[in-house]
């Protein structure tokens, strides 16, 4: 029987306002759907607004078989909105609102119990942009058992990053995430040269990670450790909705990894994982039995 771990999404629970409706979404809370389809306890912490969307939230998370416990609820702040637009190849824009209830995290005794069980937690820098949930994420994260897995997955999105953010985030992380369109602007911060393979194994270094995942869309990833680096040239699919695809490629590494299975293995199967994703509508479609048996 495989082992069943404790995995967490830390930061923004939103709904993605799409021309044709309303889809619950937030990278945290994607990434949590995802682990638990592949078989974990996953949790999204984040925070709600005492409307009518903050019930949606519920609801759809425990249609999704994912438990809102951790989810608490702001009467100041309505529950986080993004409206998204699509081009042809099925690539998201995004209009981000401010001053919504995930950023207004707060660390809790039922927080601090949570982040001391973990075996992974998964977070970004987009819930970073207030002080105040910034401060929380470092917290929980410093909380959180030694040899548990940081994912850092940067995610950054205009205007809501800068470097400060993202250096404090890999000095907390043990791995990173990032993709091809991230890299030049983390090669900027840091003074990084070099081949793609020199920068990831400079970044590594730098800042201690035991991995960085490195994802180029259709065209694969990178994942380079301490002791290897591997290179998967990506499933082709037609695309139909990329939202969440990179959410599913980081629940698929996060599994992968804590079932320690092979580096090439794990680069296969989250390509996998992000490619039927990409192939489907909304960010956290079913999976087939065959990707959840990993």
């Amino acid at each position: 029987m495989n082992p069943t771990f404790k995995i967490v999404g830390l930061g923004e629970i939103l709904w993605d306002i799409f021309p044709d409706g309303e889809r619950l979404g937030g990278a945290p809370s994607n990434f949590a759907c995802h682990c638990r389809q592949l078989g974990s306890d996953a949790f999204p912490v984040s925070c709600v607004g005492a409307d009518e969307l903050g019930q949606r939230t519920r609801t759809e998370l425990k249609q999704l078989d994912v438990s809102p416990d951790y989810i608490q609820e702001n009467e100041s702040h309505s529950t986080g909105k993004v409206m998204v637009t699509l081009n042809d190849e099925g690539k998201p824009t995004y209009e981000i609102l401010e001053d919504m209830a995930w950023d207004y995290l707060t660390f809790t005794p039922e927080w601090k119990a949570l982040a001391q069980s973990l075996d992974a937690v998964c977070f970004g820098s987009l819930a970073q942009r207030s002080p105040q949930s910034r401060e929380t994420i470092r917290t929980f994260l410093q909380h959180m058992p030694e040899k548990s897995l940081k994912i850092f997955d940067v995610n950054l999105r205009e205007p809501f990053f800068g470097k400060e953010v993202v250096e404090e985030s890999l000095e907390l992380a043990t791995i990173l995430k990032l993709s091809d369109e991230e890299l030049p602007v983390l090669a900027e911060y840091f003074n990084l040269a070099g081949t793609v393979t020199e920068q990831l194994s400079a970044l590594r270094e730098r800042f201690n990670l035991n991995l960085i995942a490195y994802t180029r869309g259709s065209d694969g990833s990178i994942l380079s450790s301490v002791e290897e680096t591997n290179e998967s040239c990506g499933v082709k699919v037609k695309a139909i909705d990329s939202v969440g695809a990179g959410d599913s490629f980081t629940a698929a590494l996060c599994t992968g990894l804590l079932k320690k299975r092979p580096l090439a293995e794990v680069n296969t199967f989250a390509n996998q994982v992000a490619a039927y994703v990409c192939s489907n509508k909304g960010a956290c479609p079913t999976l087939p039995d065959d990707l959840k048996s990993f």
